[in-house]
């Protein structure tokens, strides 16, 4: 027979506290507030002069998104997720209320941000919390770049050639407009097409936390990225990157600004390398490795694949993926007992 009482709910908070909350775990070790306010001051809260319905505290939205991307879910999930779980609804605050955001306020949410030009907010705001715990960046940087899949878009050639243009089709209703991504572009990877956008990432040494990012169409080839990534708050001076990032001219630009520049080499058509230069690409690949750690990290979070569509609605989602992994990084950093120095 099934016990039951009228403490059920207090017993059951009792014993996932005894498991293990990682969220509980989360909001130990980061100010929420914090976060909050660098919303607030990048993407002001809407008037309420003209009346209707106070919009919900940026800190619990902060805390849901945060969820959302945690565990990769929709809009429509993370409304039915907030009703259901426990463990949600007390990390975000709305473990005695009735009121819970639904699907449209979310997207209003993040709309609201993009609109402000505040996608990088957030991402910059844990990084200041990473830095508060003594986890500033060191040891050296790794540099690379992951493609993004975005939604697959079916257009004629006519279609693609004016896009190119900047241009619209005349026979696009609004509606149709708005569910095509014309930003996001066909690349090629080991004879692989991939539609989407780029990430290029540069990632500290010592501790795997992220520290840069820079978004882009994916036909944007890594090395674009490389100076925009570089991370001047890094104790070392070493950057590692693969072979996909080779420029000679770069290279001597770094040397000269003082930058101790170890990137893999690669062999010319006809010109193999050398065993000293094979012996050098080994040699930096077990360094260089570790950055393929962080991008398995992100992808342990449901995976890198969009469900928005345009460059700027990416940014904002791709900069609150990093934003999260660091978070939970930050976390496992505290509960392996890696102590900041």
């Amino acid at each position: 027979m099934i016990k039951e009482s009228l403490f059920a709910a207090e017993e059951r908070e009792a014993k996932l506290n005894k498991l293990g909350d990682t969220l509980q775990l989360l909001e130990q070790h980061v100010d929420f507030a914090a976060l909050a306010a660098a919303i607030d001051q990048a993407a002001p809260r809407p008037s309420l002069e003209r009346g209707g319905r106070r919009p919900f505290p940026t800190e619990l939205m902060v805390k849901a998104l945060i969820i959302q991307q945690l565990y990769n879910l929709s809009d429509e999930q993370m409304e039915y997720q907030l009703l259901d779980r426990l463990s949600f609804q007390r990390f975000v605050g709305l473990r005695h209320s009735s009121q819970i955001p639904d699907r449209t306020t979310f997207w209003t949410f993040r709309e609201r941000l993009a609109a402000a030009g505040a996608s990088e907010t957030l991402f910059d705001a844990v990084n200041r919390e990473l830095d508060k715990h003594g986890y500033i960046a060191r040891g050296g940087q790794m540099i690379d770049a992951s493609i993004v899949p975005a939604p697959k878009q079916n257009l004629h050639k006519a279609e693609k050639d004016l896009i190119k243009q900047d241009a619209t089709p005349i026979d696009w209703s609004p509606a149709k407009r708005r569910q095509k991504d014309v930003d996001a572009t066909w690349t090629k990877k080991h004879g692989k097409s991939y539609f989407g956008y780029k990430l290029s990432a540069c990632a500290d040494k010592r501790y795997k936390l992220i520290r840069k990012i820079k978004i882009s169409t994916a036909s944007e080839h890594d090395t674009r990225h490389f100076e925009d990534v570089l991370d001047p708050s890094n104790t070392s001076r070493d950057i590692y990157a693969d072979k996909g990032y080779v420029d000679s001219d770069r290279e001597s630009r770094l040397k000269t600004n003082h930058w101790r520049v170890h990137i893999q080499r690669k062999a010319a058509p006809g010109k193999p390398l050398s065993d000293c230069q094979k012996r050098r690409n080994t040699r930096i690949a077990k360094t260089r490795a570790r950055v393929e750690h962080v991008f398995a990290g992100i992808e342990q979070l449901g995976g890198k694949g969009l469900r928005c569509i345009g460059l700027e609605r990416a940014t904002l989602q791709l900069n609150w993926k990093a934003a999260s992994y660091n978070l939970r990084r930050l976390c496992s950093l505290k509960s392996c007992g890696i102590v900041a120095f």
